[in-house]
């Protein structure tokens, strides 16, 4: 292999094991990140969960997965379980990971011969072996097959590197054969990096947030095209907040789909509080937010919660409200009234209906997003929003506050994602909300900023004479 296709190549490392044997403990470990939930808690991890691996002698994309169960046949097991196919399907090198504590378990023989049949190249990871390397601890482990058991502890680091270095030294030898067969495209052409791949750091970040089965990972699936996340009739599906890469249109996203937030009083599970905690913070780290909502329920108290907590972290927003399909013309008006009346304070943000399963609508609200995103950065000249508050003044005088009236003289941007607008002037203090709207009303129809949050700063002048 010459050495630029080395320095291309980026192999995939996928995780693979039954519940609770540590996969995403491993998987932290090797990104050096918390970005899997991690708990003494079998079928934690639902969806594929991609990281970028760290501290080894190359580059490499780490694949976290859910508890593989691969006899199983229906239910919420068989969705995790096609989640984990896909991802042997696509790696380039699996790591096998079985729990020192339990030893053998049936499960265990399932899935080495199910990797075994993928003909990918197989590492065995013995976990949960602390201080037990220079024993005979994994030599049970043999039965299974697939060769030399590596007592790890992905806890403590025991043995993880070497696993990773041995690992990535077998991917990398295999790596030339992907130019030998005519029906595989040559490595040097399959690998060359997407405009969206050499400017990471501007992909749009859209965070999908609403209450439990209202249609989240559904939407993202429709909008990639793949099954990529787990989406079942069943509240508490997700618990994770998945990051997927991924270019619409010639525009680079990193779609975040978050855990369903319940009411606090029916968050009882430990892990469903780090969830909710998971959502927040990908709300706060992404760009714009899609707040998905349930046609065929109320507006609930919790939903105007999410709204607000949107708000209030300055996000740029469009809102969807799913499965729009099953409703007849009555229930449709009674919805719509009852989202303008309990989410009035979202009336800059563009509302769309839609129906993801079937995938209606959902183009439009591609659409909004982008051009949420571009008002969150829109730039405002100080020129501009000295002369618009001018000519507001002048179509509408602030009102007097005893013996003097407020003085708006000039105003500045002050920030982005959202946008401030900050406002000089004297005894600006005096200034009613009611007046502060009417500014941020001038402001919004200049600039067009419809799907963000406008934020109004009014400073006065200090009086040396006071």
């Amino acid at each position: 292999m010459t050495q630029d296709t080395q320095s291309i190549f980026k192999p995939v490392i996928a995780i693979v094991g039954r519940a609770n044997v540590g996969k995403s403990t491993l998987f932290n470990r090797l990104t050096r990140s918390r970005q899997a939930l991690v708990a003494d808690f079998p079928g934690l991890t639902r969806d594929r969960h991609y990281g970028e691996g760290r501290g080894a002698s190359q580059p490499y994309l780490v694949v976290d997965t859910g508890g593989f169960e691969p006899i199983v046949k229906e239910g919420i097991k068989k969705e995790m379980a096609d989640q984990t196919e896909q991802a042997i399907n696509e790696a380039d090198g699996v790591i096998f990971l079985v729990d020192v504590r339990d030893g053998l378990h049936a499960l265990d023989f399932h899935i080495a011969d199910r990797l075994r049949r993928s003909g990918q190249t197989v590492c065995l990871a013995v976990n949960k072996a602390e201080g037990m390397r220079d024993t005979a601890a994994g030599v049970d482990f043999y039965e299974l097959g697939l060769g030399e058991p590596h007592l790890i502890s992905a806890a403590h680091g025991d043995g993880v590197a070497s696993l990773i270095e041995g690992l990535l030294e077998q991917v990398s030898a295999q790596q030339p054969a992907l130019a030998l067969g005519d029906d595989v495209v040559a490595a040097d052409e399959a690998i060359t990096p997407t405009e969206g791949e050499k400017d990471a750091s501007h992909r749009l970040r859209l965070a999908v947030v609403g209450r439990p089965n209202v249609g989240k990972s559904t939407f993202i699936n429709q909008i990639i095209g793949e099954e990529r996340l787990v989406a079942f009739n069943e509240p508490g599906t997700t618990r994770d907040a998945i990051e997927i890469d991924f270019d619409y249109k010639g525009i680079p996203y990193t779609f975040i789909d978050t855990a369903g937030i319940r009411r606090r009083g029916r968050v009882k599970e430990a892990i469903e509080k780090f969830s909710v905690i998971k959502t927040l913070q990908a709300i706060e780290a992404a760009n714009v937010v899609l707040l998905v909502l349930d046609a065929q329920s109320e507006i609930s108290e919790q939903d105007a919660n999410i709204a607000g907590f949107i708000v209030e972290s300055g996000r740029a927003l469009v809102v969807a409200i799913n499965k729009w399909d099953g409703l007849d013309d009555y229930t449709r008006e009674w919805a719509l009234r009852d989202y303008r009346r309990k989410l009035r304070f979202l009336d800059f943000a563009r509302m769309h209906t839609i129906s993801a399963q079937e995938k209606h609508g959902l183009a439009a609200v591609m659409r909004s997003v982008r051009a949420a995103h571009q008002a969150a950065f829109t730039k405002m000249p100080t020129p501009v929003l000295t002369r618009i508050i001018h000519q507001a003044v002048e179509q509408q005088p602030p009102p007097r506050r005893g013996h003097s009236r407020p003085k708006l003289r000039y105003a500045h941007q002050g920030g982005q994602n959202p946008p401030v607008v900050v406002i000089h002037g004297t005894a600006l203090h005096e200034v009613p909300e009611s007046y502060r709207r009417y500014i941020e009303g001038q402001i919004r129809s200049a600039f067009k900023l419809e799907g963000t949050p406008l934020r109004i700063e009014f400073r006065t002048a200090h009086n040396p004479y006071a």
